[in-house]
């Protein structure tokens, strides 16, 4: 995870500025719920509760949810669907695939 560097001075929160910074930002990243967030600090032994990781997420997560979306990559507006027939033992299989305008796959598991 980048750091943003304009992330606001956290004087008087428990936790330090790298747990806040991570809890926040696995919130928006990969859609979690906050329980979820707090079972993730959880495992790393740090004990939060889940109303602490909304207030974190309210006040720190538009900031963050803005760096997340300027880091993708802009989606195009022309996508193609890629299928092809696999027979294996005599049974028909159909895979799809879709990409976008410039050959990047829709999922990690598409290889050009």
């Amino acid at each position: 995870m980048k750091m943003p560097f304009s992330l606001p001075h956290l004087k008087g929160y428990r936790f330090p500025r790298e747990i806040v910074a991570y809890a926040v930002w696995a919130y928006h990243r990969f859609a979690l719920s906050t329980g979820d967030v707090e079972d993730l600090l959880a495992e790393r032994g740090v004990t939060v509760s889940r109303e602490t990781v909304r207030q974190w997420v309210n006040r720190f997560g538009g900031h963050f949810a803005t760096c997340i979306k300027r880091d993708r990559p802009a989606a195009s507006d022309k996508w193609h669907i890629d299928e092809v027939v696999v027979p294996i033992n005599g049974v028909k299989f159909w895979l799809w695939r879709a990409v976008d305008a410039s050959g990047m796959c829709s999922t990690s598991s598409c290889r050009s």
